[in-house]
């Protein structure tokens, strides 16, 4: 069976070597021409695989490469580009993607994010059938897992759904090769889809439940890194703890800064912070934070 990769990053560096460790027929891998897509070309060149770099995926020159390379099938590996409708028709039997979400929950580019923001205690990862909308073809097969009350999007993606991930893509193409491979339909009245997880959701409000300020903070770590303002300067807050609340503070005080953690007040119980960002700055630990920003016990966020 002839495949075509569209990939990047490490995950996509992986399906790839994955399937050729399997003897898999790749006849070609596409992937950006920035450092997103340095190890799968890499390795593509050094597996004596045919690599294409264009700049965008919608490039005339790109389909041109794609129907030469006679595809039967297509697999997205982590693509962060548009791919074109043109493209979904080359391959014979169809392409593949994996998505970091049981579909049709969390459609979009921030799924794993959003499971945490979310507050969901179970999450899990989906290899679709792409068609020409976002997330919403039928479904390959899905594996499903637990989210730990204290996983972060970095953990959870790193330690569970990028392994797991790279195992079912395997699988998948296995399946496509028995002729066994499922086109579920996506059940559209569970449909969620979210915007990408950037600052424009990131902000801390400490109005809020602490359960769903210590969610945001979990679900924006480590990027984009879930903030809020003191002395006029964008901080983000990283490994997070939630801890019970011995009395009434104001919402956002801090309450206390020690080596393992700078407490903050908050609705029904304290935050934890163990390391703090300035804006264009590194990370820091609570007492090396308090020095440089000049706050101190009794200060308030927000």
């Amino acid at each position: 069976m002839r495949i075509v990769i569209v990939g990047q990053g490490p995950f996509g560096e992986k399906v790839l070597e994955a399937l050729v460790q399997k003897g898999e027929e790749i006849v070609g891998t596409f992937s950006p021409p920035d450092k997103r897509g340095e190890g799968l070309k890499a390795l593509a060149e050094k597996s004596g695989i045919p690599f294409f770099c264009p700049s965008l995926m919608k490039d005339p020159q790109v389909y041109d490469d794609y129907a030469k390379l006679k595809p039967e099938l297509a697999i997205l590996a982590f693509v962060t580009d548009i791919i074109p409708e043109k493209l979904l028709a080359v391959p014979s039997l169809g392409t593949i993607c994996y998505h970091p979400s049981l579909l049709p929950r969390h459609r979009g580019a921030s799924a794993i994010n959003w499971a945490i923001i979310r507050g969901d205690t179970r999450t899990g990862l989906t290899v679709f059938w792409v068609d020409k909308g976002i997330d919403t073809g039928p479904i390959l097969l899905q594996k499903a897992l637990e989210i730990g009350p204290d996983e972060t999007t970095g953990s959870l993606y790193f330690n569970k759904l990028f392994p797991m991930g790279i195992d079912a893509m395997v699988e998948a193409v296995e399946l496509i090769k028995e002729g066994k491979a499922p086109k579920i339909p996506q059940d559209e009245s569970e449909a969620t889809y979210e915007p990408p997880c950037d600052d424009r959701v990131a902000s801390v409000n400490f109005e809020k439940p602490v359960k769903a300020i210590y969610n945001l903070i979990r679900g924006c770590d480590p990027q984009p890194g879930a903030y809020t303002i003191s002395k006029r300067e964008k901080v983000r807050f990283y490994d997070a703890k939630l801890l019970s609340s011995s009395g009434e503070k104001s919402k956002g005080e801090i309450v206390s800064i020690q080596k393992e953690g700078l407490q903050i007040a908050a609705k029904g119980g304290i935050i934890q912070i163990g390391k703090l960002r300035v804006d264009k700055g590194e990370k820091t630990g609570p007492i090396e934070f308090a020095k440089l920003v000049d706050v101190k016990i009794g200060d308030r966020f927000g």
